[in-house]
């Protein structure tokens, strides 16, 4: 579902001329130069089990970045690593933050295209603390002009719907959870699958069962079954009606995507496979794809998700905004992209309803299902200081 269209000044996805903008109208431009940097390992221990086809991540052990300028304006950010996806970890997140905060000191944070080029050429890994840096730089960008980073992408609409997750577990359990989801207003479900054919046929049937009609069902397999497993997988769930399946296969088979959306009638999305704009061509060109999961965890940030949703969008290739275990710092900044971009039909920002806290002050909200971003400039958000305090310094 999606917000109405509205109009905010376009400043081009790559940031624009922001401080040109505030001299065209007559703002006084604060000192654009960052000064400290401040990094924040936390934990957050989760409220459910997360059980995928991938390892099962235990807790939240994610990263905070707090950048600050020379005129005392601040920006946050937040890495998510998962290391079964894109190879990092709390640990080495923190390790290289320190190379990046020497990076980005001194830097106008203006300069966003630029300095992700050259955290890029420090490593073309790493994604999830350079989107940690890339999104306090952008909240900066925000606050010293005034505006959401929505409207400085260039907004498209207000409010999106998005879906709610529910794990692996037995048909039995599974139908349960997926009631108490529709009981809380959300009108999608995203279901894990990729254990085995036989086991996934039986539980998107109870699945529908318990749900009726009227819910949209999607699926991820979060690259468990091979290509013949997902056909066979596929044409015994498809009689239960799912909007499209997520990673059927493993990350590195192209071709094996484009066998399973060759045979079977069910759209195909790839997530693990496309991490940055390279990818997304790749998959254009292997025409392997119906779609494609873009998160900021992956891309290495706002403007390479831009770029991969920009991609996709000139190949007829629509897309979803997902994410990994991030509280609702990050998924505000995810929130923030999908808001500006037609593409991005799909979300699935739920990650932070399974965390058993939430330490962010602001942000978005989901009402009944329904997405809804804040009003003030910048990620329009904080970290709750109560919370920091209790942090130490990397």
């Amino acid at each position: 579902m999606l917000g109405a269209v509205t109009t905010c000044g376009f400043l081009g996805s790559e940031g624009g001329n922001l401080l040109l903008a505030q001299e065209k109208a007559r703002v006084p431009a604060k000192a654009a130069k960052i000064r400290d940097v401040e990094i924040y390992p936390f934990t957050l221990q989760q409220n459910v089990v997360i059980k995928i086809a991938l390892p099962t991540a235990l807790a939240t052990d994610n990263v905070f970045v707090r950048l600050r300028t020379e005129d005392g304006v601040t920006g946050v950010g937040e890495a998510s690593p998962y290391s079964a996806v894109t190879s990092e970890t709390q640990h080495t997140d923190v390790a290289f933050a320190h190379t990046l905060a020497e990076l980005v000191r001194g830097r106008d944070p203006f300069t966003i295209a630029k300095i992700v080029d050259d955290m890029d050429v420090l490593s073309p890994e790493n994604c999830s603390i350079k989107a940690a840096f890339e999104m306090a730089l952008w909240d900066i960008c925000g606050k010293i002009a005034g505006l959401p980073i929505c409207c400085l992408l260039g907004k498209y609409r207000d409010s999106f719907e998005t879906d709610k997750t529910i794990f692996i577990g037995t048909p039995a359990e599974m139908a349960e959870a997926a009631q108490e989801v529709v009981r809380h207003g959300f009108r999608t479900i995203k279901v894990k699958v990729g254990e085995s054919p036989e086991k996934d046929i039986a539980r998107l049937a109870a699945i529908r069962e318990a749900v009726g009609s009227d819910i949209g069902l999607r699926i991820d397999a979060n690259q468990g079954w091979t290509p013949a497993e997902a056909v066979r997988s596929l044409r015994g769930i498809e009689k239960s009606q799912i909007q499209e399946c997520e990673q059927p296969v493993p990350y590195w088979d192209m071709d094996g995507l484009k066998y399973v959306r060759d045979h079977s009638g069910v759209p195909i999305m790839a997530d693990e496979s496309v991490h940055s704009p390279h990818d997304a061509i790749e998959a254009v060109r292997k025409d392997a794809v119906d779609l494609i999961n873009i998160k900021l965890m992956k891309t290495g940030g706002i403007l390479n998700a831009v770029r991969v949703a920009q991609i996709s969008a000139a190949a007829g290739i629509q897309c979803m905004l997902g994410c990994m275990t991030e509280t609702s710092l990050a998924l505000t900044a995810a929130a923030h992209v999908i808001a500006s971009q037609k593409n991005l039909i799909y979300a699935d920002l739920d990650s932070f309803l399974f965390n058993a806290s939430n330490p962010i002050i602001g942000g978005m909200e989901i009402k009944q299902g329904v997405v809804y971003l804040p009003a003030g400039p910048g990620l329009g958000l904080d970290i709750d200081p109560a919370f920091l305090k209790k942090l130490t310094q990397a």
